[in-house]
């Protein structure tokens, strides 16, 4: 956590360290609600903490970035090379359009989008919106608002507890932004 807070670039406000914090506290729910045992919920942690640590080297392929710094750092620590294959995993799984593989994989996906089906969507969202401009994608709210709408109509939780608790409030979010246009 301190190297995504000295070493992430101001403009990520979506990307940032209270992105990661939310990620791995959604993540903490999981393994206690799913009973995961100590080993899942190393590694799944390990995943949390590094899905986004790329951005510290490139905001292009930031995951394939991150797969080698959680390589690097956890071999430094000794963890063996089948624990970071699946860490590297887990960090690739988040990637958009997210295709997880492992019940773990599905998890990190549905805690890293866990805001699109929560009470705080709007405000989430729009540090996502900030970000993207001040990256220099340049767009307005009604450009935006089509973005948005595209992403939750083909977006998909993963989990059965996403899907039960998440995807109505989501639902509803899709439809106030459809209402807009």
């Amino acid at each position: 956590m301190s190297m995504l807070e000295s070493s992430l670039p101001e403009e990520l406000s979506y990307h940032s360290p209270d992105h990661t914090r939310d990620v791995v506290q959604v993540c903490e729910e999981y393994i206690r609600r799913e009973k995961l045992d100590d080993s899942q919920a190393e590694l799944l942690r390990l995943g949390a903490v590094f899905h986004d640590s790329g951005f510290t080297i490139s905001t292009n392929d930031h995951e394939e970035h991150g797969v080698e710094i959680a390589s690097r750092i956890m071999s430094k620590y000794g963890y063996n090379s089948e624990q970071i294959e699946i860490v590297a995993n887990l960090i690739r799984a988040t990637k958009i359009p997210q295709r997880p593989n492992t019940y773990l994989e599905k998890i990190i996906c549905d805690a890293d989008l866990d805001y699109l089906g929560r009470d705080d969507f709007y405000e989430i969202s729009n540090l996502l919106f900030l970000e993207l401009n001040a990256l220099g994608q340049e767009l307005d709210k009604e450009a935006w608002d089509d973005i948005q709408i595209r992403f939750l109509e083909n977006h998909h939780y993963h989990t059965d507890y996403a899907r039960k608790n998440l995807q109505p409030k989501k639902q509803k979010r899709l439809e106030e932004l459809r209402s807009r246009e």
